[in-house]
């Protein structure tokens, strides 16, 4: 089964909490704080994986959550960070965040992408020793991970593409040019997913890409073609397979006009994609109708190409136009990604303004509030502009008052995750 789309869930592990403890030892009458740090919690990270093909397994498994850091310990040791939570997926998997459709990542290169990023150990009662405050007697939660609900949708890496009505010819096309072998039958829709297959031409390869056939009416949703048409994206250049023989009882001219409407109406930056057609069947078609549609199309200006795959006629000439013409065009398209801006984050978590505040110690303030981590991560703490942007949305939020209500007084520290700073109204 070929499956191109699925929602899941990923959450990044925990940080492990920092440790209230104190040194103890023989002749030693105060040794002070020693609370270690909690460790790191793990990563989810999507990896491309090249023996796999389609998303199927994610039909079966939805949910991924890495694992927890481990808690400091005393004598300031630090809790074990967790390991990464690895998914592979088919190289050319593009991950979207399900809430906001903005894309995160495009899995089409060799490194592995962190999606969700664990949350940092808490820090231990050691690191909050001053002057002024020996015996701190708190320490501090590890933060919380990541976690998102993802959409994953696969476009096939493949640099050329085989377009076309039913029956044409693409697949057998694809099966004596490639080492691929696709179902090949006398019927619509032989060919149900698509078919990639490597075509090494001297010493210079390259992947082609045979698509479920298109019919009118595929880039509204008829057909079968229509799901796959995400597929095409990516190629450099389109091959465009026409019946020429009007076997099926239609025109070729006519199948070319509505195979590029449809490939319009999908993406109009499809649509101007390079395209060749190529004229299959010709061994059973006649001379007369071969002429007229030759000329149709290159008056229009595009690459022509009579084959027959059924005896491999014409197929060697139109491999090397192919290889000759993807020396001249640029490499398969890499999506960008769509970071979230300070006001959009803002907006996202419009809803999700809890927080809490403790009093941990005289002068010492924590603030709990998940939805500030992205906030945080995202804030240039050494930029003036991000700075104010920060101070809008504790102000906002209630923060800055809910600190001025719980007593809190100028020069004291607030602590929001790992960022300490004075509090000053």
């Amino acid at each position: 089964m070929f499956v191109d789309i699925v929602k899941i869930k990923i959450r990044a592990g925990d940080g492990g909490n920092g440790v209230v403890s104190f040194h103890r030892e023989k002749y030693v009458s105060a040794g002070g704080p020693d609370g270690g740090n909690g460790g790191k919690g793990g990563d989810v990270v999507f990896v491309a994986d090249d023996n796999l093909s389609t998303l199927i397994d994610f039909r079966y498994k939805r949910k991924y959550i890495a694992e927890n850091g481990q808690n400091g310990g005393a004598k300031r040791c630090t809790g074990k960070s967790a390991q990464d939570t690895v998914i592979r997926v088919p190289r050319g998997t593009l991950i979207r965040d399900s809430y906001t459709g903005r894309l995160i990542a495009d899995i089409s290169g060799t490194e592995p992408v962190i999606i969700a990023r664990g949350g940092k150990g808490g820090k231990g009662n050691m690191n909050f020793a001053t002057p002024t405050r020996q015996i701190p007697r708190f320490a501090k939660p590890g933060f919380p991970g990541e976690s998102f609900e993802l959409t994953l949708e696969l476009k096939l890496l493949a640099d050329v593409g085989l377009v076309g009505f039913p029956n044409v010819g693409k697949s057998s096309l694809i099966s004596v040019v490639s080492a691929a072998k696709p179902e090949i039958a006398n019927y619509h829709f032989t060919t149900l997913t698509p078919v990639l297959g490597v075509i090494r031409n001297g010493e210079k390869s390259f992947v082609m890409a045979d698509i479920p056939g298109l019919i009118e009416g595929a880039s509204g949703g008829a057909g079968l073609g229509h799901a796959f048409l995400r597929h095409v994206e990516r190629c450099r250049l389109i091959v465009h397979v026409v019946d020429v023989s009007g076997i099926e009882g239609r025109e070729p001219y006519e199948d070319f006009e509505k195979i590029n409407l449809e490939l319009s109406g999908f993406s109009e930056e499809l649509a101007q994609r390079p395209q060749i057609v190529a004229a299959n069947k010709a061994d059973i078609a006649g001379e007369e109708k071969i002429a007229s549609f030759k000329s149709y199309i290159e008056d229009k200006g595009l690459p022509f190409f009579i084959v027959s795959a059924a005896t491999t006629a014409g197929t060697r000439e139109l491999v090397d136009f192919i290889t000759k013409e993807l020396d001249k065009l640029p490499p398969i398209k890499h999506y960008e990604t769509q970071p979230l801006t300070l006001e959009e984050l803002d907006n996202i978590n419009a809803e999700k303004k809890a927080f809490t505040i403790n009093k941990l110690d005289k002068g010492y303030y924590e603030v709990k509030a998940e939805w500030l981590a992205p906030v945080i991560n995202m804030v240039n703490m050494e930029d003036y502009e991000s700075l104010q942007y920060f101070q809008r949305v504790l102000r906002k939020s209630g923060i800055i008052d809910a600190l001025l209500e719980a007593g809190i007084e100028e020069r004291d520290t607030v602590a929001i995750f790992d960022f300490e700073f004075d509090f000053v109204n």
